[in-house]
């Protein structure tokens, strides 16, 4: 039995590559199969069917026999899905505690001074660059907002104002907490964002939507290239350590918007 497109799409969305995938159903099909017998079935290249199967192996998907040749047995669908959750959780929980152990210790200090070192070679205007996605738009945003040591002013639209409550509003609130100003202006239509938002910033409502600018300590900044109803892939933004733009140009035209917005 052939698996259907969808079927292969969804094995593919779990992290199984093409010749994966391809074997995998062709061993469910077969049961129990040598490795040149599933390459031929799976029209997999022979060469490449050993390595496959030893990765499906690690992966969870299929059994070795150590006979000869060597067999392989497809195990049951819902018991593959199961252990292959259990190795993904096993590999995060190892790989979150490599980072803390690195976090704490000398060499986070070692790295930070390296990177302080280079940053002190790089002149202010080197520092700006695109962001391409709204994923990376949304992590170089998120880094920010935690970095923030004094102010932040955001412009930005409806669908920005949902998305900084739904992924930076417990960021947002440590920063309330510290003392740091956070002033919003946005078209906000959800009275319920707008009153959770209202707890930790000071904001105000837009008629209308005037784009994404974001600024942070007066000199850094983050600007929206594209609009919202762009796909999520094609979303550009423009950042810039530029404390003389922030300052001189950014902050005139955030508080001409803020003086003539209403208070929500």
């Amino acid at each position: 039995m052939v698996a259907t497109t969808e079927t292969l799409d969804a094995l593919k969305s779990i992290g199984l590559n093409l010749y994966e995938r391809k074997i995998f159903v062709a061993l469910l099909a077969k049961g129990i199969a040598s490795a040149a017998e599933v390459s031929e079935i799976a029209s997999v290249p022979r060469s490449r069917s050993y390595d496959v199967l030893e990765s499906l192996s690690e992966k969870g998907f299929v059994l070795v026999q150590p006979s000869k040749p060597i067999k392989y047995v497809a195990l049951e669908p819902k018991e593959a899905l199961e252990r292959t959750k259990d190795n993904l959780k096993k590999k995060h929980d190892e790989m979150i505690d490599r980072i803390d152990r690195l976090k704490a210790s000398k060499t986070l200090e070692e790295l930070d001074g390296i990177h302080k070192r280079g940053l002190s070679l790089v002149n202010t205007s080197e520092m700006t660059g695109t962001l391409k996605g709204k994923d990376n738009i949304n992590r170089h945003l998120g880094s920010a907002i935690k970095g923030a040591k004094k102010n932040i002013d955001i412009i930005t639209t409806e669908d920005g104002v949902k998305n900084l409550h739904a992924n930076h509003f417990k960021a947002l609130k440590k920063l309330n907490r510290k003392g740091i100003d956070v002033r919003i202006a946005a078209p906000i239509k959800d009275g319920n964002v707008a009153s959770e938002l209202s707890q930790i910033a000071m904001v105000k409502s837009l008629d209308e939507a005037k784009g994404n600018v974001f600024t942070f300590d007066d000199e850094n900044m983050l600007i929206g290239l594209t609009g919202d109803e762009v796909h999520d892939t094609q979303h550009v933004a423009f950042w810039a350590n530029s404390e003389y733009a922030a300052k001189n140009h950014m902050k005139n035209i955030f508080d001409s918007i803020w003086q003539s917005s209403k208070k929500k």
